[in-house]
């Protein structure tokens, strides 16, 4: 159950199966928080809808990496931290700043050059799995607000 939930619900799994490498998975654990924050945006529901669901990942997120994250290890597969950071980047957007959030979150966790990303990531076990998303996503949610107060 853990390995399934951590895969963002096998999601993570994918690119292994289609490229022998899980070079993306984290994309795709973002790509479900995109559609899940999608939905939200679409039945324009109140900003707090996409906190909550956010909050959910980061709790799904810490306790289905335990397993997996032994000292410092991050599994390419693992990628329901992804799945968490971008709904935090996503909360109460949407139009441009939806997509900008989203954009500088996946940069800011991809390239790790942001600070504090880096070293939220060098946290020990399930931590530092998600934290490093989280502060991703931090910085996403930051560019997305910036953008819209000057809209």
């Amino acid at each position: 159950m853990r390995r399934f939930v951590a895969s963002s619900f096998g999601l993570g799994l994918i690119p292994r199966r289609l490229w022998k490498s899980d070079s993306g998975a984290g994309t795709f654990g973002a790509g479900l928080a995109a559609l899940v924050g999608g939905v939200v945006w679409a039945v324009d529901a109140p900003w707090w809808a996409t906190l909550v669901l956010a909050l959910a990942a980061i709790a799904a997120s810490l306790w289905s990496a335990v397993p997996f994250a032994v000292g410092r290890a991050d599994p390419g597969w693992v990628c329901m931290d992804e799945t968490a950071g971008t709904l935090v980047a996503l909360v109460g957007l949407q139009g441009w700043p939806w997509v900008l959030a989203l954009v500088v979150a996946r940069l800011a966790d991809i390239f790790k050059v942001l600070p504090g990303v880096r070293r939220a990531e060098a946290l020990p076990g399930a931590l530092g799995v998600t934290a490093d998303d989280l502060v991703a996503g931090l910085y996403g949610l930051a560019a997305g607000w910036l953008l819209t107060l000057a809209l």
